[in-house]
């Protein structure tokens, strides 16, 4: 997984990074065939924004989130993504039913 974090008014810290990195570990848990991920970190005034974008087999997936503390927005993005990819996960593989052409015949 490619990771790529950027600030805009705003110092990327080790300790923002390994924040993010907790977080992020959630997503690969669930899925493990993320290839890149892009965290956009920003501040206006009172408004902490963030943004991640992932690209996975076959998709994009993008989330925002905006709160007055940071560490709030990265929590909600989190969760934001965590049910993005699990939905995206159900989509792409089998729902375990049948199809009626291989039922057998009673």
């Amino acid at each position: 997984m490619n990771l790529s974090i950027s600030g805009h008014h705003l110092e990327v810290t080790p300790a923002i990074r390994d924040y993010l990195l907790l977080k992020l570990e959630r997503i690969t848990r669930h899925f493990d065939r993320v290839i890149d991920v892009k965290v956009f970190l920003s501040v206006d005034k009172l408004a902490q924004k963030a943004e991640v974008n992932i690209h996975v087999p076959g998709r994009e997936i993008f989330a925002e989130s905006t709160d007055q503390d940071l560490y709030a927005a990265i929590d909600s993005l989190a969760d934001k993504l965590d049910r993005q990819v699990l939905k995206h996960k159900d989509k792409t593989t089998g729902h375990g039913h049948d199809s009626m052409k291989h039922a057998p015949v009673a």
